[in-house]
């Protein structure tokens, strides 16, 4: 049975990166549907220090099958993943914060928690991203909405306010992408089980992982591997972000060219990478430019072989626009036939994937292949 919940989410430690990617470990969660997302707020702290960095909060809509005793246990190992350590002290800083606040209409006393969250009624950092992701929402308690609760409440924009897009300048949450700084500051936590376990890679390859070469490579890794890979945390409908336009006009076809992608092969985990070329036939409907190379990151960011990349493409133009046809030719180096097995350097793949028009009617696809040659 599935259930709707409400998550509440909350870091002052490197809050930027930690909310992103707690949105994206339960993006990635096979039992964990995310169906709307709060803006995020600036808050300040409560209680505790208060020199205490200001605090990023938000707030999920998801679809779950786990109980709520389940939930909760897997936002807690979520947390544990990104370096969250619990004291006594409540008001303490942390990486991240993720809490079931609702599920559905359940009133329930646990082993020391309860639903509805009693924190919704009391502090506004708690109640104003639930009530922006999910504001006719009945409290089953008090039989109002969290948009009520919210009217109700005394605060204003120095306890809590959106963050404006220059205070999210490495977190895009909400669409599953966001910048890495790819090196490593000292003292940084940043997936410490990845960490351990590529750490643990270097001493079976006989290296000293605390040597000063690569005391810091587990954690790069950890970050190199999080963007390579990001595709899993993207969803289609986010990527193209409503960027879909009717054109009665629009009927020829239209070719995007020689768009760089990179991936990792599924069965060494090596690069792929090349060019793609993308074409559709519209039918009423014309997609943004960038989305087109948006979406062949969407599925090149996974690990991937470059036949299934290939026919994603073209499936995912089919599913966004409707088009008459759509078609993808995909050109790539690989590096697990270059550097090991044959290890031919100069050797390439192409691979194609038809639809529609293009797969029915020879003229159409000669056309597009005459125009990316």
């Amino acid at each position: 049975m599935r259930s709707e919940a409400l998550i509440s989410m909350g870091s002052n430690i490197e809050r930027e990166r930690h909310i992103a990617r707690a949105f994206d470990e339960m993006r990635a969660h096979p039992r964990i549907e995310i169906t709307g997302s709060s803006r995020v707020y600036i808050t300040k702290p409560v209680g505790g220090d208060p020199e205490a960095p200001e605090f990023f909060n938000a707030a999920l809509r998801v679809i779950t099958d786990l109980s709520p005793l389940e939930l909760r246990r897997e936002l807690r190992r979520m947390e544990a993943r990104l370096g969250r350590v619990r004291t006594d002290d409540p008001n303490a800083s942390r990486t991240i914060d993720l809490d079931v606040s609702m599920y559905g209409n359940l009133r329930e006393a646990f082993d020391g928690w309860t639903l509805p969250a009693p924190d919704i009624l009391d502090y506004p950092h708690v109640a104003v991203p639930l009530a922006d992701v999910a504001g006719e929402w009945i409290h089953p308690e008090t039989g109002d909405t969290l948009e009520e609760v919210v009217k109700r409440m005394d605060h204003d924009e120095t306890s809590i306010r959106p963050a404006r897009p220059s205070e999210l300048r490495t977190a895009s949450f909400g669409d599953g992408r966001y910048a890495v700084d790819f090196e490593a500051d000292e003292g940084e936590v940043y997936a410490p089980q990845f960490e351990a376990l590529v750490g643990s890679m270097l001493v079976e390859l006989g290296e000293d992982p605390h040597r000063e070469g690569l005391e810091r490579t587990p954690l790069r890794v950890a970050k190199a591997m999080s963007f390579l890979t990001s595709g899993y945390s993207m969803k289609l409908d986010e990527v193209v972000n409503n960027a879909i336009f009717d054109s009665e006009d629009a009927s020829e076809m239209v070719v995007v060219k020689d768009i760089e992608f990179y991936s990792l092969c599924e069965h060494h985990m090596l690069p792929f990478f090349g060019r793609a070329n993308v074409a559709y036939l519209p039918r009423g409907k014309i997609i943004g430019l960038s989305k087109i190379a948006r979406i062949v990151d969407l599925y090149a960011r996974r690990f991937q072989v470059q036949e299934r990349l290939t026919n994603q493409v073209a499936d995912a133009m089919l599913e966004v626009l409707d088009p008459h046809g759509a078609a993808v030719v995909m050109e790539g180096s690989h590096l697990c036939m270059m550097m090991r097995g044959v290890q031919k350097q100069g050797s390439s793949m192409k691979t194609s994937a038809m639809r529609g028009t293009f797969r029915n009617d020879a003229r159409t696809r000669s056309e597009f292949l005459d125009l990316i040659r």
